[in-house]
């Protein structure tokens, strides 16, 4: 139990990619489809690890997917409808991200409202929002058509949501394991009274883990917005369910049932591969979403050994 406890998702990734590639060696198995997992996932990457920050702080954070869904129409129609330039446009959209996380933060920890709650109402009102700026229906990209060019661009190579991703999480790991306020957000999650006793700022630090969740949540929107050359208004939608289930997997990659970036990037990176196998043998649709709802489960159970093991 103790091995399902650490290495649970890595054993797991391991025997869907055996699997796969005993079933579709000439497919699944090969340097382009892998390239196309890492790919396709990093959108799903960054707004994943963004909300690992307040799991990390003993918070859950429900209005990710809300926020990237209105964050991408937000972008297409500051570029199209006020014909703004792109720079300007994703510092708007990524600092009103930042705001909404804030406002769940200041919810939180200074009202004193649940998580659960708080981000599920504020996540309602960003749908409101959503639907209010787009009239519920799509909205396309008509001018700075070249905005695409972030997305599906290449540097040398590299595509540019694999550079993107890459400096996100590298971002991201150096605030949680190398900075004061990293350190104060792991504590806070370990123990808030204790935490508070020692002088950490508790409600500050639990501000700045959801501003950084929904900051990450609009830089996914952005970058959504940016590979499907619109706005749609729930495309962002199912964000919340595959982040939990990446964070929750990942807490059960060498930790012991802790949040951290790494495990965050291995658990997306199985939910990744589960897709990308399923659909390469021909899966009916509606296996994917089974496979997800399994996977959230056996996340959460495999994070429960890691974490009882871990104070054993």
């Amino acid at each position: 139990m103790h091995v399902l406890g650490t290495y649970g998702t890595i054993l797991v990734l391991i025997l869907m990619v055996v699997v796969f590639s005993a079933i579709q060696p000439d497919t699944f198995a090969t340097v382009g489809n892998f390239r196309n997992i890492l790919n396709d996932m990093a959108i799903g990457t960054i707004v994943a690890a963004g909300l690992t920050v307040p799991l990390v702080c003993g918070d859950f954070d429900l209005s990710i997917g809300y926020v990237a869904s209105f964050s991408g129409i937000l972008m297409v129609g500051l570029l199209s409808a006020n014909q703004l330039p792109i720079p300007v446009a994703m510092l708007i959209v990524v600092g009103i991200g930042m705001l909404i996380g804030i406002v769940n933060g200041v919810i939180v920890s200074k009202i004193g409202v649940n998580a659960f709650i708080a981000t599920l109402g504020t996540g309602t009102v960003v749908v409101g929002l959503n639907y209010a700026y787009s009239g519920g229906i799509p909205l396309q990209l008509t001018h700075s058509t070249d905005f695409t060019g972030l997305a599906i661009g290449r540097f040398l190579g590299i595509p540019h949501l694999a550079i993107i991703m890459v400096v996100v999480l590298g971002v991201l790991w150096v605030i949680l394991n190398r900075t004061v306020q990293g350190q104060h957000i792991r504590a806070i999650g370990v123990s808030a009274e204790s935490s508070r006793r020692a002088g950490v700022a508790v409600d500050r630090s639990r501000i700045v883990a959801f501003a950084i969740a929904s900051t990450c949540a609009a830089i996914g929107g952005v970058l959504m917005a940016s590979n499907l050359g619109s706005g749609q208004v729930t495309a962002g939608d199912g964000f919340m369910l595959t982040s939990f289930s990446a964070a929750f997997l990942g807490s059960a990659a060498l930790r012991e049932g802790q949040f951290h970036i790494v495990g965050t990037l291995i658990g997306v990176l199985t939910v990744a591969v589960g897709n990308n196998g399923l659909a390469m043998i021909g899966a009916p649709i509606f296996t994917q979403y089974l496979f997800a709802g399994c996977l959230l489960v056996l996340a959460v159970a495999l994070g429960g050994i890691g974490r009882r093991y871990g104070r054993g």
